[in-house]
Parts: C-alpha cells; sequence; structure tokens
C-alpha cells in the first residue's frame, strides 16, 4: 500500500512569492496604502488641524513638532499634504477618467467607423495634438473659473488625443486577429464580434494605462495649480501648496520641495504599478 503524501499548506508558496516581489513594487505598494488612509481618513494621520492659523510658528524649519515644517501662516504642512491627498487623488482619477473615456469613443470610431467618420475623427485628433495642453486649460478657465472640475477636464481632454490613437492602434490590430477572422466564418453578426471579441481584447490593455494615466494627470493638475489655474486658496490640494510655497522659496524651501517630492513619490508609485500590471497582461497573453 502506497502511503500518501500529506498536501501542502498554500502559506509557505504565498510567502515565497511575497518575497519575490521587486522592491520598488513593494515600496509603491506601502506607499499606495498610506495614501489610501490619507484619501479615505486623513484625520488618522494628521497631526494638526491643516486650516489652523498659528501666526506666530510661522515659516518654521522641519521638526518633531511640525515634521514637514509651517507655511507662512503658521499652518502645519504635513497635516495639509494628508489633507490634500484627498482633492489630488481624486483630481488624477477623475482626469484619467475623462481622458481614457475620450480616447475609447474617439479610437473606436476611428477604428470602426464609417470612413467619412473615421476621416473626420482623425483630423480632430490631430487638431487635438497641435492644440496646446495648457492653452486649452486657460480657456476652460475662462469660461468655468479656476477650480477642481477644470483641472479634471483641461488634463483629461490634453491626454485624449495620445491615447485615442492608442484605441486605434489596439482595435485595429484585433480586427485582423484569427479569433475574429473565425467569428466572421461561423457567421456571427458585426455588433457582436465587436462586442464580445475586438472590445474586450483591444481595450484590455488600458487597465495598465489607467494606472500610468493616474500618475501623469497628477503631475499635470499640480502643474495648472502651480500656474495658479487650479484650485483656489486655501485648499491643500498638492499643486495649489506649490504654488502658496514659491513665494518663500528662498526663506522656507521646504514649502516646494516636500510637496514636489510626494507628487514625484506618487507619479512613480503610480507607473510602478501600471508597469507590473501591464508585464502581468502580457504574461497572461503569451501563457
Amino acid at each position: 500500500m502506497t502511503a500518501v503524501r500529506p498536501t501542502t499548506s498554500s502559506t509557505p508558496t504565498m510567502g515565497r512569492r511575497l518575497r519575490r516581489l521587486p522592491w520598488t513594487l513593494v515600496a509603491a505598494l506601502l506607499f499606495l496604502g498610506i495614501l489610501a488612509i490619507a484619501v479615505i481618513a486623513p484625520q488618522a494621520l494628521a497631526t494638526h488641524d491643516p486650516f489652523a492659523l498659528d501666526y506666530p510658528a510661522s515659516l518654521q524649519a522641519p521638526s518633531a513638532a511640525h515634521w514637514f515644517g509651517t507655511d507662512e501662516s503658521g499652518r502645519d504642512l504635513y497635516s495639509r499634504v494628508i489633507w490634500g491627498a484627498r482633492e489630488s487623488v481624486l483630481i488624477g482619477l477623475g482626469a484619467a477618467a475623462v481622458g481614457l473615456a475620450g480616447a475609447i469613443l474617439l479610437g473606436s470610431l476611428a477604428a470602426l467607423g464609417p470612413r467619412p467618420v473615421r476621416a473626420t475623427v482623425d483630423r480632430f485628433v490631430e487638431i487635438l495634438f497641435a492644440f496646446p495642453a495648457l492653452l486649452l486649460a486657460l480657456l476652460l478657465v475662462a469660461i468655468a473659473g479656476p477650480s477642481a472640475l477644470t483641472q479634471i477636464f483641461a488634463v483629461g481632454l490634453g491626454t485624449a488625443p495620445g491615447y485615442a490613437r492608442m484605441v486605434r492602434g489596439q482595435i485595429l490590430t484585433a480586427k485582423d486577429s484569427g479569433y475574429v477572422r473565425a467569428a466572421v466564418a461561423l457567421g456571427h453578426s458585426r455588433s457582436r464580434i465587436v462586442r464580445s471579441h475586438i472590445l474586450p481584447n483591444a481595450l484590455r490593455p488600458l487597465v495598465a494605462i489607467f494606472a500610468l494615466s493616474v500618475g501623469q494627470s497628477i503631475v499635470w493638475a499640480s502643474s495648472l495649480s502651480f500656474l495658479g489655474l487650479g484650485v483656489a486658496p486655501p485648499a491643500s490640494e498638492w499643486g495649489a501648496l506649490l504654488d502658496a510655497g514659491r513665494s518663500y522659496i528662498v526663506q522656507a524651501g521646504w514649502l516646494v520641495v516636500i510637496p514636489g517630492l510626494v507628487i514625484v513619490a506618487l507619479a512613480l508609485t503610480a507607473t510602478t504599478i501600471g508597469r507590473h500590471v501591464q508585464a502581468g497582461l502580457e504574461r497572461g497573453e503569451k501563457s
């Protein structure tokens, strides 16, 4: 009688998988977890009231009492960065969603529409490419005024043309694939082929692109706020913090350096996670 081998627990396997994760991905996930807490419950991380004025403590350097220092009004910069995470992240997510939604619409029309529609959409995308994003932001600000919503649409429309070209290429590749030719040979309708075969396979890479777009959108939105085209003071959105601190960059450089480093860290986090998601999707396609 042969002995039955005991089944091994999946815990060691899971532990080995976690240990094999790149340190960059682990750091990105840790930062993402802290950021999620700051977005959902900033009071759990903040040490001061972000809007409390304390003029005697103005422009203090980072210390044990104020980890990131204080601004010109004595407000704790660390707490303002924590409370500004929600607005900054929501602007980045909203702009990425607007950009990808526009890209899916334009890319689908450019690849699947009738010939006149394809030509019109191609010319429209070329016009958007030639239209500077900053000029578009100025136009939107002149119409609607500086606000978070203005930033979302300005950044989203500025990123849509590049992603639209990508979507168009993915759809054209899917149209020429073997599974689509097989579906045509089986007599499936055009709408069913588009809905069940072309779009799911063409749009799957956008999962990774969305993560990459969030980081890019936050950087762009912060740039608009730095130019005074974003949310108005006393908002603690990270770009607004940069705008408020640039007047004191000589005597209080931390007002610009620290929010800038947080923006860079978030952009690197989104890029790292997006690239690992993209690599996972590519491995799934090859397997």
